[in-house]
């Protein structure tokens, strides 16, 4: 009997411990065939190491965004072509990650990649790092497109993360297939509901989004 209550508890605490606050979801239970490619959830970010908070490769958005999202995704594959997503729901814990990263000034392992030309000293500064993220809110989203045949990202110009002006949509630097892939990105996405980020191709918040002042810190599981 005793075993039998310790399994009990054990259930209780566990289906506890996965359930989301009211009104997220998981977005694959939304979107079964999307690509998820959390990269806080790994090394290849530009701090170089797993993000606090980050336990688990599950992309998190609130339910609003996840629908949105999913006539997004809907439209992209008439033409054979998917979304890639590297970020969702943020919780405060990581965004405060990063603020202390930010601080270790000889910290630098993955500069060359995502921040060559700028230096870490001036990251605050430049706005790339603050102490509060709309990714927190769970209706912010970073992400691109890509083939549906092959799974390859469709060329943006620049690398998802990059800190530097090659990432502004507007960047004059690109070329013409480039700009015509970031338009295409910012065209669906607006069309769905989506604002962007001008300083950012990938990063995309969905109009009247329902937790416009709430920080949340639960959790990716």
């Amino acid at each position: 009997m005793k075993f039998f209550i310790t399994l009990l508890s054990c259930l209780i605490g566990f289906l506890s411990f996965a359930q989301l606050p009211e009104g997220f979801v998981y977005a694959k239970d939304v979107i079964p065939d999307l690509d998820v490619e959390l990269r806080y959830y790994t090394t290849n970010n530009f701090v170089g190491k797993r993000i606090e908070g980050y336990y688990s490769n599950k992309l998190i958005l609130t339910k609003q965004t996840a629908l949105a999202l999913k006539l997004v995704q809907e439209e992209l594959l008439n033409n054979n072509l998917c979304l890639k997503v590297y970020d969702g729901y943020r919780p405060q814990q990581a965004v405060s990650h990063f603020v202390r990263w930010a601080k270790i000034l000889n910290d630098t392992i993955n500069k060359s990649v995502f921040y060559p030309n700028v230096e870490k000293k001036n990251l605050f500064r430049a706005g790339y790092i603050a102490s509060k993220s709309g990714h927190s809110r769970g209706s912010t989203i970073d992400l691109t497109i890509i083939d549906g045949s092959t799974g390859k990202p469709l060329n943006m110009g620049s690398p998802y993360d990059f800190f530097g002006q090659e990432s502004w949509v507007n960047f004059s630097g690109v070329t013409k297939k480039q700009k015509e892939n970031r338009q295409l990105l910012q065209t669906i996405m607006q069309k769905h509901g989506f604002r962007n980020y001008p300083k950012e191709w990938w990063h995309f918040t969905l109009r009247h989004e329902p937790f416009s002042k709430t920080y949340f810190d639960f959790l990716i599981e």
